[in-house]
């Protein structure tokens, strides 16, 4: 059902002078499923450093998964992994399935003041995607795991490392996520949030995930198109007038 406030003339974006979007599902489709690349990369690589079967291998990953918020954050608390080749392997992917999208990147460019993406990715996976979508000319800075010193989103760490790095001003910046529970901190700390709902068309397991706490009062907009929602932004008096 869509939320009755969602109408960005309703809430207005007058305030916003930086426009935080997460990577992945949320500037491109969850049916590119790039993560199922990912998870079977990462079944690999903790086979092999392991010296597990690949049975074993997907029994820790999804066990590290629920008990440490990512499965490399487990690897890092569990057998002190170092990060930096678990990230290289794992995001050594294919994106050609993810199509350009020249719509979506004329509509990130038209928005007022700065914008960045807040990934739990890399940023070699996030600039890898980008160009792939063909709008990596429209964002103004990458942040990553690595800029939130290994602390995932959802936990509060993280935004506040990504605040630390970046120099945004929570209340005056607009956070775009396709998790819902990824919202949660961003809301409580000032920023405006938009939930970027996954459609139909993607998998299973995403869909459950994405809508984890889509009912709170975190979520102040609901989005099933993004370009459309920022092109309104765009058009609505309050933005258009900055």
């Amino acid at each position: 059902m869509q939320r009755p406030d969602n109408s960005p003339a309703m809430r207005g974006f007058r305030h916003i002078e930086t426009w935080v979007f997460d990577l992945d599902n949320t500037l491109y489709p969850p049916a590119c499923d790039l993560f199922a690349q990912v998870d079977q990369r990462m079944t690999a690589f903790i086979g092999e450093f392991l010296g597990v079967d690949p049975v074993e291998a997907k029994r820790i990953q999804k066990d590290f998964y629920i008990e440490h918020g990512t499965t490399l954050s487990g690897l890092m608390t569990v057998y002190g992994m170092k990060p930096d080749a678990f990230l290289e392997f794992v995001h050594r992917i294919d994106v050609s399935g993810v199509a350009r999208d020249a719509a979506l990147g004329d509509a990130i460019s038209r928005l007022p003041g700065r914008k960045v993406i807040f990934t739990n990715g890399s940023v070699a996976h996030a600039e890898n995607v980008v160009r792939q979508l063909g709008i990596d000319h429209v964002f103004d800075g990458i942040y990553d795991i690595v800029t939130t010193a290994y602390e995932p989103k959802p936990r509060r760490r993280a935004y506040e490392r990504f605040i630390e790095a970046s120099g945004i001003e929570p209340s005056q910046a607009a956070m775009f996520e396709d998790i819902a529970r990824n919202l949660e901190v961003p809301h409580e700390i000032g920023m405006t949030t938009v939930w970027v709902r996954p459609g139909i068309h993607g998998p299973e397991r995403h869909h459950q995930i994405s809508h984890e706490g889509a009912g709170g009062p975190h979520i102040h907009h609901v989005t099933d198109e993004l370009t459309g929602f920022l092109n309104a932004v765009c058009l609505a008096p309050s933005t258009a007038a900055k």
